[in-house]
């Protein structure tokens, strides 16, 4: 069996690397090719090209990789044309793996969408992309399957796989107890996985964390950097503008980081759901250049941005959406400051995440996953033919069309 990946972010390529384990432990001689990261590539990945350095935001960063892009979807193509693999397994990456997608179809290779983009929030309209080139979508979050159901794509809800990495992941009990039983609070700092990211945000954390120090002089703070190159550009950044403050930077060491918080201030992205995972209060802040005043209205209609929220259908992660740093940082350091200040709202916000997320919090999505996959292929499942847009109009339920 050969299996074709194509996975374009940090947190996709650690999603992957643990369902091609389980697929080789089920099936030891499956073929991995494609485009992953170094995580799958360790899992025995036969890499076509490091896809996840790839992994930016925003249309002006975008825009000097097409050229890359178009190369990369144009080798995709010629491998599959030539390699015939079983199935195409994609995981987010939407901008890129439609095109991926496209070319499997075009050869007659089923396509796996797992961990679909999420369309219900940004662009519903792009249902129809779904609907023509993919034939099975893995859902990680509850309430996407009635609204992909709802509008003719084939889903299975297998929960989503970080649950599984956190049971997975051994942490270093000697870190998390010595900060633990730090002699004053502890707040994370989680400035982001992207290097646009970390310009973007770190200098507003670092003025909010000098706001609280002045309020709470024994606190310290802990950087999760994503990269060391983060950490040299976060250190060097502190060291120019508040080299006095008490604040530690580490890699590698985020779920420690998180388990041994009080609360945290985090860009938003996955790492929210190790927030979920430790049950760890946080806010989440998301800067946004002035440019793009649309998407900023994108954002508040969506009414939340991190996965927390949006799955409760309330506010559990106090969230800031903001584009003028000095308007924003004080209520990013009040915030903080009522967790600090009141124990008792911290442990009351704690409780709250974990009880609105128990039933989201379950394991088991990539052994699910990866018997779906081989499960549908061995069978030679019927793939449905693509459905126009017409024909599923005249074809939906009185209750879909209403909806």
């Amino acid at each position: 069996m050969h299996l074709f990946f194509s996975v374009g972010e940090p947190s996709g390529d650690q999603h992957a690397a643990h369902l091609i384990r389980e697929l080789k432990q089920r099936h030891p001689d499956v073929r991995i090719s494609g485009f992953g990261g170094p995580m799958m590539e360790r899992e025995g990945l036969q890499s076509l090209y490091r896809l996840t350095n790839l992994a930016v935001m925003g249309i002006f960063r975008v825009l000097p990789l097409l050229w890359t892009f178009y190369q990369l979807v144009r080798r995709a193509n010629r491998f599959i044309q030539t390699e015939k693999p079983d199935a195409v397994v994609l995981i987010d990456f939407p901008g890129f793996n439609w095109w991926i997608a496209r070319k499997a179809k075009a050869a007659g290779v089923p396509v796996y969408y797992y961990l679909p983009p999420q369309m219900w929030a940004w662009a519903p309209w792009r249902i129809r992309k779904i609907r023509r080139f993919v034939d099975h979508v893995l859902s990680g979050l509850p309430f996407e399957s009635p609204w992909y159901a709802d509008r003719g794509v084939k889903i299975e809800y297998v929960g989503h796989p970080f649950f599984d990495e956190v049971t997975d992941h051994r942490m270093d009990g000697r870190f998390v107890e010595t900060w633990s039983h730090h002699r004053g609070p502890v707040v994370a700092l989680l400035p982001g996985s992207r290097n646009q990211e970390v310009s973007r945000n770190w200098p507003t954390m670092v003025n909010v964390i000098r706001r609280l120090h002045e309020q709470h002089p024994d606190v310290v703070f802990l950087v999760a950097n994503y990269r060391e190159t983060h950490r040299r550009r976060c250190l060097q950044h502190l060291l120019k503008h508040a080299p006095t403050l008490p604040v530690q930077f580490f890699t590698g060491r985020t779920p420690e980081i998180i388990e041994a918080a009080d609360c945290a201030l985090m860009v938003s992205g996955s790492v929210s759901l190790e927030m979920v995972a430790r049950q760890t209060p946080a806010v989440v802040m998301y800067r946004l250049l002035s440019l793009p005043n649309l998407l900023r209205r994108w954002f508040i209609l969506c009414r939340f941005i991190s996965l927390p929220n949006l799955i409760a259908g309330r506010e559990l992660m106090p969230e800031f959406i903001y584009s003028r740093p000095k308007a924003v940082e004080p209520k990013l350091a009040a915030t903080l400051h009522h967790w600090l200040e009141h124990p008792a709202n911290r442990e009351t916000a704690a409780q709250e995440l974990s009880t609105a997320t128990a039933q989201f919090r379950q394991t088991g999505a990539t052994v699910r996953t990866a018997e779906y996959i081989l499960r549908t292929l061995s069978a030679g499942a019927q793939i449905p033919e693509a459905v126009s847009q017409e024909s599923w109009n005249a074809n939906r339920e009185p209750s879909s069309q209403a909806a």
